[in-house]
């Protein structure tokens, strides 16, 4: 079908979409009535009949990653990076309302205490660890870095010395993987939180479509489990605990879901963790089941990699992740992964 125009937006002109906008949460009934008109008006079927299943994949857009006032805000290098993305990815979804099968929304999902914040690690001296720093398995086992051991009881046997045993294990297992260290990030995406939830666009933008094309739009919880990472929306990055025990296990009925379909579309934040693992695991699992790499498309322009501002010395960043964002497009557009934009025609993709 070809690329529609862009409905009204509810904002002003400079932010149609409210795209930056933190307390917007749109109406359901408002949203749904707006849709109704746009399926008649443009002669929209419902997605279960589309020949070719195209799914768009939006990995974490919530409120924490796509705002400024969020607890870990994706800006990029530029500083706006998830709002204008998430201005993109919804343009993108009301273009091609006709050529998206389903929509699903990853929702990284925490709790206070878990092995990637600081509040699970102290030093030595019992003094608890800052965020943005890694921490190795060289620093668990000179004891530099122990695991709190007032939240020992919560795991394994109970004692701090399992605990100790289990995050020495888990940094090992990071660490021969090749793909990153443990690094501590601020508390954020918690369970229940205003932070947790979607950016209103990226909601209203998914229920209209949904309205329009009566379609499925699943939301995909992750990262729960406080002893393992969870940066792929497909799969935890440790399986097994340090006794030989089940520490969590891959969505296979997800991956199945999502290999099924002609076109996989992603886009969300951030590019250089859950976006890029995403993208990682995808292709993986798709050459071992020799589906053809051309299926996957990343919309490039509609995620962005953390960069952490120095707020000590304008300019200059705690943490930036771009050459790893701009290395890993390298490799997948030369294992035959579609880098799209916004801007495209989805109706050919599959």
């Amino acid at each position: 079908m070809a690329l529609l125009p862009l409905p009204a937006g509810p904002g002003p002109d400079s932010d149609p979409y409210r795209s930056g906008d933190w307390s917007y949460n749109p109406d359901p009934n408002r949203v749904a009535a707006a849709a109704a008109e746009w399926r008649r008006r443009h002669h929209l079927t419902a997605a279960a009949a589309d020949e070719t299943r195209r799914i768009l994949l939006l990995v974490d857009g919530q409120r924490d990653f796509c705002l400024p006032e969020g607890a870990l805000y994706v800006g990029g290098r530029s500083g706006r990076g998830a709002i204008e993305d998430t201005d993109r990815v919804v343009r993108f979804i009301y273009r091609n309302l006709g050529n998206l099968t389903e929509i699903a929304s990853s929702l990284d999902s925490h709790v206070p205490q878990q092995i990637f914040f600081s509040s699970f690690w102290v030093d030595g001296s019992g003094k608890q660890l800052d965020s943005y720093r890694e921490v190795l398995a060289s620093e668990v086992e000179a004891g530099e870095a122990v695991p709190n051991p007032a939240l020992a009881g919560r795991f394994g046997d109970r004692t701090a010395e399992w605990l100790r045993r289990q995050a020495l294990d888990y940094c090992r297992r990071l660490e021969e993987t090749g793909r990153y260290r443990l690094y501590l990030w601020p508390p954020h995406c918690f369970l229940g939180s205003e932070g947790h939830g979607l950016v209103g666009a990226i909601q209203e933008a998914r229920l209209f479509f949904s309205y329009a094309r009566n379609a499925e739009t699943p939301m995909l919880i992750k990262g729960t489990n406080p002893l393992t990472e969870f940066y792929s929306v497909l799969s935890p990055e440790v399986l097994v605990r340090h006794d030989g025990e089940k520490l969590d296990e891959r969505n296979e009925t997800l991956i199945d879901w999502l290999l099924e379909a002609d076109a996989i579309i992603v886009a969300g934040q951030a590019a250089s963790h859950c976006v890029r693992y995403t993208v990682d695991d995808l292709l993986a699992e798709m050459r071992s089941r020799y589906v053809p790499a051309s299926r996957l498309h990343v919309l490039a322009d509609c995620t962005s990699a953390v960069a952490v501002p120095n707020p000590a010395r304008p300019g200059d960043f705690l943490a930036d992740f771009t050459p790893e964002v701009e290395a890993a497009m390298k490799v997948w557009q030369e294992a035959g992964v579609h880098i799209a934009s916004s801007g495209d025609d989805a109706s050919d993709w599959g």
